[in-house]
């Protein structure tokens, strides 16, 4: 009888062990395939020749030629977003008609837990509306926005204090005013639904926007927002609390 028990034992840690194996197998696999996928369209968009013509975007717009190709491939992408001394350097995509598609599926629209940093749905990126919200995984081999954990330390927003974001048709810096932990999708006093704001109408809104996050701030940038500055919220995971997020927030600011 303990004979079978004991087989019966070794059979389950067994199978136990085998299914483990194959999600840690699995794991890297992806992980490898969207790190090689996401070096390419980097080379791509280094390698871009800056004289080649470009393609109009709309009747007073045309596309910088540095993103082109890539928008030929997919044309959910709306962006490029990069930090340096992160591995922050992305397409950034929108699918108004699928919401959080790419939560769960890669810049070539295959299925993958690393998804691709997105814009939310009911923002617009051409407008641009006051508040650009774009999310990203943390995900454990520091890609995606897992590079926004840095933030939580002063001495590196301090020699990175600007976080460029392009669109389409124009490159552009965004200067940090606010990094901040909250959680999210609960009505305790502690969460910040920063999610809703994406246009004020008036410059009480605005502010109030801005007076939060400055309130939930891990130290104190010095920079603030007016209204009508553009905005660019970043967001992501951040597990201490359930349903914790990390948010950095910046403002456009000229070349």
């Amino acid at each position: 009888m303990k004979n079978k028990t004991y087989i019966a034992l070794i059979c389950a840690f067994s199978i136990l062990f085998a299914v483990s194996s194959g999600f840690l197998i699995k794991h890297y696999i992806d992980s490898k395939k969207q790190a090689e996928m996401y070096d390419n369209l980097i080379e791509t968009v280094e390698k871009t020749d800056t004289e080649k013509d470009t393609m109009t975007y709309s009747q007073d717009k045309s596309f910088l030629s540095d993103y082109q190709d890539l928008y030929l491939q997919n044309n959910d992408m709306v962006g490029w977003i990069k930090i340096e001394d992160t591995k922050i350097n992305y397409p950034v995509m929108q699918s108004k008609d699928n919401p959080n598609f790419y939560l769960k599926h890669g810049f070539d629209k295959a299925y993958t837990d690393y998804g691709c940093p997105y814009v939310q749905e009911n923002c617009d990126v051409d407008i641009p509306s006051d508040n650009l919200i774009i999310y990203g995984h943390n995900m454990k081999d520091s890609s995606m926005f897992s590079g926004l954990m840095k933030y939580t330390d002063k001495s590196f927003w301090e020699s990175h204090k600007t976080i460029r974001f392009d669109t389409l048709t124009e490159k552009c810096n965004y200067e940090v005013i606010a990094a901040f932990k909250t959680v999210v999708y609960t009505d305790s006093p502690e969460s910040f639904k920063y999610y809703q704001f994406i246009n004020a109408d008036t410059g009480d809104e605005f502010n109030a926007y801005i007076t939060k996050c400055k309130e939930l701030a891990l130290y104190d940038t010095g920079v603030t927002a007016e209204y009508g500055d553009k905005l660019i919220t970043l967001s992501t995971c951040e597990y201490s609390r359930n349903n914790g997020r990390m948010v950095v927030v910046a403002k456009k600011i000229a070349e």
